[in-house]
């Protein structure tokens, strides 16, 4: 539990970092995500999970 816990916050701190650092940058990374098709961004986001899980892995090994 307490894994899970540290990666949610950790997830927090990060997209906060984003909305602090580069709100100009969030919209425009919005407007490209909604030209995408529904497909493409499933893509994204079993990429990004593939990615997570494989860093999650590495990390534990």
């Amino acid at each position: 539990m307490s894994w899970l816990l540290l990666g949610l916050g950790l997830a927090l701190v990060i997209e906060g970092l984003v909305f602090f650092f580069l709100p100009g940058r969030l919209e425009n990374l919005l407007e490209a995500i909604a030209t995408m098709s529904r497909d493409q961004r499933r893509m994204v986001g079993l990429v990004a999970i593939g990615v997570g899980v494989a860093m999650v892995w590495i990390v534990q090994g």
